[in-house]
């Protein structure tokens, strides 16, 4: 079951009993009758007698009487009579009498049956993503295994004469081509969204290559990068045509990210990411992680927009909508956003130090600092902290 974690549960899951199974002592001390410690105090204490002791998980055979205590330890079943457990700390310790010196735990300290699950409850919802918490429900209510959303499959193609893998770097440091870093980024990307990648590689501006290359893939989402724009060389677009694409749509009025194609190929939808690393991120969030959380059984695949205080002015000139990069931190209360630096397509060490994308809307061509705006929050380090969240 362990490798349900981070999956979306497919149906519900209930429970074949009441959790817990029987009332139990929430913690050490003496299961007893209230009417009978109404009262105590330290200087006037109740002495009762004590009839036996119950292990946790011990059955409960004992009855509790008038005047009588039982010796229980944290999930002990608590015996018929009893109504509350005194803890051990406002008692003597007695083994044959008790004195209980406080009447405090009246009533409390008893955990009943069913309180947390009754029996045939739904104890996990279909559509939610399993988490270690509810790994331990599952196993609970005596689950081995669970039906969830299978993994999706997204291969993922890079092209450009100008690209090489890694195993190619030599090229580089010789100054004649480029890694494709776009391979790594939308690879991880795919990962971290949950589902599983297929690496198509890399392929130079070739018709033919690429046509070899993008033929029956099988796979549940195919994702290219490079080669949607306009330049002569830019063959994606028109080798899937060939290859039998039914376009839905070309080019979205943001920045970064405009040249984003997306259609069918026999069924499959292919998403087409511009070259430029940061357009390739930004649109992959915007396009691909919704769509493969959708596909995984998300029921909720966006982010949720937070709002930001802005540390500094931003400004856009074309009437498009902008997704700018930016750090956040806490201060005052209000999480303030500050610009990774400039934020040009090409600098994908500005989406590396991002937090958040800033949605900046084609009628806010001025905002100034300490106004807010809407951010996409791409990762939680600015929901952590240094130090724990009590002193």
């Amino acid at each position: 079951m362990a490798d349900a974690l981070g999956r979306v549960l497919a149906d519900d899951v209930r429970s074949p009993l009441a959790l817990p199974p029987w009332d139990n002592a929430s913690m050490d001390g003496y299961a007893l009758r209230s009417a009978d410690v109404s009262g105590a105090s330290a200087s006037a204490p109740r002495i009762l007698r004590v009839i036996g002791t119950i292990a946790a998980g011990s059955a409960a055979e004992l009855r509790v009487g008038p005047g009588e205590a039982v010796r229980i330890m944290t999930g002990g079943a608590v015996p018929p009579g009893a109504d509350s457990v005194v803890r051990i700390e406002d008692t003597d310790g007695g083994t044959t009498t008790v004195s209980c010196r406080n009447d405090r735990d009246c009533l409390r300290n008893v955990r009943p049956r069913g309180e947390d699950l009754g029996k045939d409850d739904v104890a996990v919802a279909r559509g939610t993503q399993i988490g270690p918490a509810h790994l331990g429900v599952l196993a609970s209510v005596g689950r081995r295994g669970v039906p969830v959303h299978r993994r999706a499959r997204v291969a993922v193609l890079a092209s450009g004469d100008e690209l090489v893998d890694l195993d190619r770097f030599d090229e580089v440091l010789g100054g004649t081509r480029i890694v494709s870093s776009n391979s790594y980024s939308v690879m991880g990307a795919v990962r971290e969204a949950g589902a599983v990648p297929i690496d198509l590689g890399v392929v130079g501006d070739d018709p033919a290559v690429l046509r070899e290359r993008l033929r029956g893939v099988d796979c549940d989402l195919l994702i290219t990068t490079g080669g949607v724009s306009v330049g002569a060389f830019d063959y994606t677009r028109s080798v899937l045509a060939e290859l039998g694409l039914d376009p839905r749509f070309w080019r979205v009025r943001i920045r970064p990210g405009a040249p984003v194609g997306f259609g069918l190929l026999g069924g499959v939808p292919w998403l087409g990411l511009p070259g430029n690393p940061v357009s390739t991120l930004v649109t992959f969030e915007l396009f691909a992680r919704p769509a493969i959380r959708k596909m995984q059984g998300h029921a909720r695949p966006y982010r949720r927009p937070q709002q930001v205080r802005l540390a500094e002015e931003v400004s856009i000139t074309a009437p498009l909508v902008h997704f700018l990069r930016a750090t956040l931190a806490w201060d005052t209360g209000a999480l303030v956003a500050r610009l990774t630096g400039p934020q040009g397509s090409g600098l994908l060490t500005s989406m590396a130090r991002a937090d958040a994308l800033l949605i900046v809307t084609p009628e806010r061509t001025r905002v100034a600092a300490g106004e807010t705006l809407d951010a996409i929050v791409l990762r939680d380090e600015s929901a952590c902290a240094e130090g724990p969240p009590v002193p």
